[in-house]
Formats: structure tokens, C-alpha cells, sequence
């Protein structure tokens, strides 16, 4: 029975993807685990990579976009798919370390877990990315903080794991992967936090250019500030029509 279902978002890894599960399935050896690579209508051989380690592999799973719908879908579309009742997910391009993902799921997976615990969240500690890249996302991550107050410093990080029901009961739209610890504790969940490693990208190019990054994250933030005070509008209107007006 798989426990934990890792999700990986993939567009064009063709040179990354293969080592990158290879590495999952070494790590999380001993857990009860599916890998599930979601290629968003890669034009390389990424698909095909992926093809090949399931027929080693029985607990390798592909999903396929016929179009390109972006990270936030693919994530969500590995969701749908899977059937762990947990999920971790990292990206792709092999940044994120394979070895930080039982740190993430063990919190979620352990018998003893916090019932009201519905995210492990990554943070990444010394980025192996350009400084342009870390400027911006520094930037982003200090306005979000200030708006959303969501108690993260890198909600970008793509090493995350969460209770699957609570994933699919969030709005889903574009970008939302990025909004995730606003999103859970806006449904009440409590959210964890863990220091993550990184490493720089060995092979192909971010599909993402910092200009991309920030003209959506605007609109974004606009919108999730905007779920946020209408979760909490309608959490005071129900509670007020159960005990009536303050008086």
C-alpha cells in the first residue's frame, strides 16, 4: 500500500529527470512509496526518460498534459493521480535534493502526528542560483511575507509535503504552488517550516525568467490577499449567524 506519493512537475528535464527519481527511489528505499513525474507537454524526451525507469520500476507512474498548463497544474494533476495519502513534491530540474524528502513527509507520515498538521514546508538555505535570480526572489518572498503574513521565508521552495484531501479542497488556479502555507492555515491547518539544501542546475534552463516571475506574482498576490480576507469574511458571517449580532 503506498503511504507517500512524490509529485514531480517536470517541462524539458530530459537530462535531469532520470538521475533525479533514480535518486528518490535510493533515498526513500525503505518507505511505501509511488513516484509520480508529471510532464507538462515537454518537447524533449523527458516523457519517453520516464517511460524507461517504469519498466525497472513498478512504483513509477508518468502523467501527461497534452498542453502546457504551467507548474500549478501539473502539481495538481500528480495529485489527482496519486494514491498516497500524503504527498511530497520537488522539482524537476534536480535543485532540490531527493535526501530532504523523508525530513518533509516524516512529520506527516509518523503515527503520532499532529492531526491539525497539513504542511511541511521547505525552505532553502544558501540557493545555487544566480544572483539576479536571488535578488528577485527575495524580493518577492519580503513583499508576500509583508501582504500575507504567512510565516515563510522562501514559499517558493518546491520541497514540500501535505495531507492530500487538504491539497484538493484549496482553490486551485495558476501559480498557487507558490501560496501554499497562506492557503493551508487559511483552512486552518497548522504549518511546519524545515531548512532545506540546494544545488545549482546541471543541465537544461529554467522555463521561468525573473520578469515572468514578478509580472504574475503581482496579480497573484492581489488575488490570494483577496481569498484570504473572503475566508475570513465568511468565517465571521457563519459564526454570527449562530450566536447573532454583538449587541
Amino acid at each position: 500500500m503506498v503511504q507517500v506519493s512524490i509529485v514531480i512537475p517536470m517541462k524539458n528535464e530530459g537530462q535531469n529527470i532520470g538521475t533525479l527519481i533514480t535518486d528518490i527511489l535510493s533515498v526513500c528505499a525503505g518507505d511505501e512509496v509511488e513516484v509520480i513525474a508529471v510532464d507538462d507537454a515537454s518537447t524533449d524526451d523527458s516523457a519517453q526518460v520516464v517511460r524507461d525507469l517504469m519498466t525497472r520500476h513498478s512504483n513509477v507512474r508518468l502523467v501527461q498534459h497534452d498542453r502546457s498548463g504551467g507548474q500549478s497544474a501539473a502539481i495538481h494533476s500528480g495529485v489527482r493521480a496519486a494514491t498516497g495519502a500524503i504527498i511530497a513534491t520537488l522539482d524537476g530540474d534536480g535543485q532540490n535534493p531527493p535526501a530532504e524528502l523523508p525530513r518533509l513527509y516524516a512529520p506527516l507520515t509518523d503515527p503520532n502526528a499532529r492531526a491539525d498538521l497539513g504542511l511541511v514546508a521547505g525552505q532553502r538555505v544558501k540557493r545555487q542560483d544566480s544572483w539576479s535570480k536571488r535578488y528577485a526572489s527575495k524580493f518577492a518572498n519580503a513583499l508576500r511575507g509583508w501582504a500575507l503574513a504567512d510565516g515563510t521565508r522562501d514559499t517558493g521552495c518546491g520541497l514540500k509535503a501535505f495531507r492530500r484531501e487538504a491539497f484538493l479542497a484549496l482553490p486551485f488556479f495558476n501559480h498557487m504552488h507558490r501560496y501554499l502555507p497562506a492557503l493551508f492555515r487559511r483552512d486552518g491547518w497548522q504549518v511546519a517550516l524545515v531548512d532545506v539544501s540546494h544545488r545549482p542546475r546541471i543541465a537544461g534552463q529554467s522555463n521561468y525568467s525573473n520578469w515572468q516571475r514578478g509580472l504574475v506574482g503581482a496579480v497573484d498576490l492581489i488575488g490570494v490577499m483577496w481569498l484570504l480576507r473572503r475566508r475570513k469574511s465568511a468565517v465571521a458571517t457563519e459564526a454570527q449567524h449562530r450566536t447573532g449580532p454583538n449587541r
